[in-house]
This record gives structure tokens, sequence and C-alpha cells, in this order.
């Protein structure tokens, strides 16, 4: 006989675990609950950085920044082109920075609407008053007036410095 020493030893069978396939249900749902962080904080970056801060502070600043630039690129054969150009920029400043509606009116209306720019202050409106008086002035006139094109910008660049720090906090 081939094998003489045949014991009748019980042994343990083997474990059914290691005969089954590995399991990484528990490893897949932590590389889930991992990317899905990772969208999650990608996403709030995203947000974040495209959203600037809607303050009154910053929309005045970004009012502000696009005037100036416009103020740069007037190009105008005469006092009176200048005057339209740059009292449109202005308008468009005011309604930007004070949520003031002057782009949208004439000056007549601008002038009797006695809650214009209750953000800025006393100076600052009385500067304003006089700034958009002498460029309707310009505007109006019969004859084109005796003032060069840089001198006008020139005059609506200070009117725009004095509006900018004359507001309120």
């Amino acid at each position: 006989m081939a094998d003489d020493n045949v014991t009748f030893e019980l042994k343990e069978p083997a474990a059914p675990e290691a005969l089954l396939p590995p399991d990484y249900t528990q490893a897949g749902w932590l590389a889930a609950a991992l990317v899905a962080l990772v969208l999650l904080a990608a996403w709030l970056i995203h947000r974040l950085r495209r959203r600037p801060a809607n303050t009154p502070l910053s929309r005045r600043n970004l009012a502000y920044k696009e005037a100036t630039g416009a103020l740069g690129r007037v190009a105008a054969a005469n006092a009176r082109a200048a005057a339209v150009q740059t009292s449109l920029i202005l308008r468009k400043y005011l309604s930007l920075a004070a949520e003031d509606p002057a782009l949208f009116e004439t000056h007549e209306e601008f002038i009797a609407r006695n809650d214009a720019l209750q953000s800025l202050t006393e100076t600052a409106r009385a500067a304003c008053a006089a700034g958009f008086a002498r460029l309707a002035a310009c505007k109006y006139a019969p004859a084109i007036p005796d003032l060069t094109p840089a001198a006008v910008v020139g005059d609506a660049r200070e009117l725009l410095e004095t509006l900018h720090h004359g507001f309120r906090a």
C-alpha cells in the first residue's frame, strides 16, 4: 500500500472566504466619496472666483474703472462731440455706481428730481450739478464752443474723481 500512515484525525475545512473573489465595494465607496469631495471643492472654488462681491463699493469701483477707461478712449472732433460722449460716460457711471436712473433721463429731468444722488455728499452733488450744467451748455449751445475736446474730457475726468470720492460710506 502506498500510504501506510493513515490517520483518522479530523481537520478543519479550508475557509470559504479564501475561495471567494475579493470584495472591492468598500474601496469603491471610499473612492466615490473622495471623487465627490474633490468635485464639491472644485465647484465651490469656481463659484467663489466667478462671482465677485456684489457690494456697493465693488459696483462703484467697477463703474469707476469702466468710466476711466471710456474717458481715455474719447476721440471727438470738437467740444460738442466730446461733451456728448463724456456726458454719456458720466451718466452711465452714475447709473451703475449710485443706482440712479440718470442714464435714461434728460438733463432737465435729472436736475428737477429732488431725490437724485442721495448717496453722494452735498459737495459732490453740487459739483455734479455744475459739471452737468457745463456739459449741457456745450452740448446745446447754438454754436460749437471754443473749447478743445481735451479740456472737456479733462473737466469730465475731474468730475468723475469728485463723484467717485464723494460717496457716503
